[in-house]
């Protein structure tokens, strides 16, 4: 910190086999610019101008999309759904277990044999209908 109370500046230099291998990640897919941003905490202004200046595909006159989502994202996203999916699996199950559980005392208690009982009357709409 300079006497006045103004802090200078620091400024960083990198290599140009640093920028290519930063390059390099990001046009195989395995990291975003944002994410290489916070990695190595470089502007990522820094970064699309080395992609510009660097890349194999600006050479040959590629335009570069960067995927909104990466595979990281992507992994996290399934396995969230799969959480999901188990808790479903689990609350079923535990819902199924609670009936068996009222259909074994109805059966105890009052000698109703809900599972073999046919006495029911078809719902509407699922009667057989006589085609001729």
């Amino acid at each position: 910190m300079l006497k006045d109370g103004k802090q200078l500046q620091r400024s960083r230099t990198y290599s140009e086999d640093f920028k290519r291998s930063l390059v390099s990640e990001y046009e195989r897919g395995e990291s975003t610019v944002l994410e290489l941003s916070r990695r190595y905490q470089i502007a990522y202004q820094s970064i699309y101008r080395w992609i510009r200046s660097y890349s194999f595909y600006q050479e040959k006159g590629y335009v570069i999309v960067e995927k909104y989502k990466s595979k990281e994202m992507e992994l996290k996203a399934a396995l969230s759904r799969v959480k999901e999916l188990e808790q479903l699996v689990g609350q079923k199950q535990i819902k199924l277990e609670y009936l068996e559980k009222l259909i074994e005392l109805a059966d105890a208690q009052y000698g109703l044999d809900l599972k073999k009982n046919s006495s029911t009357q078809p719902l509407n709409g699922s009667t057989k209908t006589d085609q001729q």
